[in-house]
């Protein structure tokens, strides 16, 4: 797992590490010569090239002096453009601009047409406007300044997240540097790895200015290759069918026959050894000609086809024997299908993952998920989410969290950068993906990803990340083959690919 900070916990860091001798000075010297460095590795060297560096206030300002530094100390030829009168700069920001000066680098105040003709000639560029700290909307010169970098036809390379992203939640209010390279210093910042942030942030290069590794928090990360092999199962030499975990499924209706089918087929493909589908009576045929692998339990049903009450004691009596439960979607929004979803969440003991219209049963009413036996995994997608909780401010991870906390359940909010949190806080970011999982479909399939890891022992919280990882990279591998004729179904056929795919870039 690679740690990501939130700018508040990167403060916090900064502090900690001063208060064991490591001066803000030592800090600044470490990070302006990473980013130089890293210039220089872009670009392929730095004798003889230009340099621009485009520097703000405080501390982020200070980087970027350092880098200018460091770069004409390598034979670059640099400008250093500020956009705070140099009179208001405090130390050590003011006192690395003075070491700039006596260096012989070129310092200027920030002229829009000065800033054009430099880059215009300049091999790559630097983004030390603002820090992690940046809430709002870039205003005046300062969004001139970033607007002058995107124009330019350069690499650019941002200080620890591209300015104009809001480093908490990773939104754009205004103009945002698109950088190259962001050098992330000490962890990568939810800025730039949420979205939209991490499209501005290109590359994201962690690197080492000092920070203890025990000081690092890491509460909140980016799932790794190697996070994910070590907790995928592996099946014994004797192993036997129910030894590779049971599942029962409760999905479908009348008018949704396909969820089932995606679930079923994306938890054997899982590694589940024994599926168990429970149906309305009458789709079991047409499901049943499909599903060859599976067995069935045929449900009492609505006059609407869908699941009903009375089917409780049938699903009860499955679930007693197996390792986990996924149920959800395809059920419909019926009022008896949902009394039937909600007694069967309370009552079940056994791990499950509630989806699709097992959340809208609960709609309005997040705090009822908490009253029930068994672990959960929560699946929404955004409108589901809103419907449980409210619509979120934008801030993705605290929208995760919320619920979890709310339904003390994992919640695993869907997306193009899906975020997973667990009910104490812990948080995961998923960065797998693709976007041929805008089709119908593609959520049933993660269903039955995470309930396949579920049935096979794997905690909740574990499940979900691991279960949205490979569920992005299944996406990967059939966006590849398929481009956009790629369909659900692809999605779940790829998912032993992707296992191997990990096992494999973790070794």
């Amino acid at each position: 797992m690679k740690p990501v900070l939130s700018p508040q916990e990167a403060v916090e860091l900064d502090r900690a590490t001063q208060a064991r001798g490591v001066t803000v000075d030592d800090l600044m010297e470490r990070a302006g010569w990473a980013v130089a460095r890293a210039c220089a590795d872009l670009i392929g060297g730095a004798y003889g090239r230009r340099a621009v560096v485009v520097c703000g206030k405080g501390n982020n300002g200070g980087d970027g002096f350092v880098t200018a530094r460091h770069l004409a100390r390598w034979g670059m030829r640099v400008v250093a453009i500020v956009l705070q009168d140099p009179a208001r700069s405090r130390d050590p920001a003011a006192a690395n601009l003075r070491r700039l000066a006596e260096a012989g680098v070129r310092v200027r105040r920030f002229d829009p047409a000065m800033l054009d003709r430099e880059l215009d000639r300049a091999d790559v560029a630097v983004d030390a406007i603002f820090g992690t700290g940046f809430r709002g909307e870039p205003e005046d010169d300062w969004a001139e300044a970033i607007e002058g970098l995107n124009a330019a036809l350069v690499p650019v390379v941002a200080v620890d997240i591209p300015s104009g992203v809001d480093g908490t939640s990773a939104a754009v209010e205004g103009v945002a540097v698109r950088a190259d390279l962001t050098v992330a210093f000490g962890a990568a910042k939810t800025g730039a790895v949420l979205l939209p942030g991490a499209e501005f942030a290109g590359d994201v290069r962690v690197v080492d200015i000092g920070f203890p590794d025990e000081l690092i928090p890491t509460t909140v990360g980016l799932t790794e290759p190697g996070d994910v092999a070590a907790i995928l199962p592996d099946r014994a030499i004797d192993a036997h069918k129910r030894a590779s975990g049971t599942l029962v499924v409760v999905a479908g209706s009348r008018r949704m026959t396909g969820a089932v089918r995606l679930v079923a087929r994306a938890a054997g493909r899982m590694g589940a050894g024994y599926v168990i589908v429970a149906v309305p009576r009458s789709i079991l045929a047409s499901v049943q000609t499909e599903l060859t692998e599976t067995v069935f339990v045929p449900l009492e049903e609505t006059e609407e086809g869908t699941v009903a009450p009375a089917a409780l004691d049938a699903v009860q009596t499955a679930v007693r024997d197996a390792d986990a439960l996924a149920l959800g979607p395809g059920m419909t929004t019926n009022p008896d299908t949902r009394t039937f979803i909600r007694s069967l969440v309370r009552e079940c003991a056994v791990p499950f993952v509630l989806d699709a219209d097992g959340l809208n049963a609960f709609t309005g009413e997040a705090d009822a998920l908490s009253d029930r036996k068994g672990e959960a995994v929560l699946t929404p997608h955004l409108g589901e989410f809103s419907r449980l909780v409210g619509t979120p401010d934008g801030d993705r991870l605290a929208a995760a969290r919320r619920l979890a906390a709310r339904a003390d359940a994992v919640a695993l909010l869907k997306g193009s950068r899906t975020v997973v949190a667990a009910p104490d806080g812990a948080a995961r970011i998923n960065p797998t993906g693709s976007p041929v999982l805008a089709t119908a479909g593609t959520g049933d399939v993660l269903t039955g990803t995470i309930g396949g890891l579920l049935a096979r022992g794997v905690d909740p919280f574990a499940a979900a990340w691991s279960g949205a990882y490979l569920h992005g990279l299944a996406g990967i591998a059939a966006g590849r083959a398929l481009a956009e004729g790629t369909v659900a179904g692809d999605v779940a056929e790829r998912l032993p690919e992707a296992i191997q795919t990990t096992r494999g870039d973790a070794r």
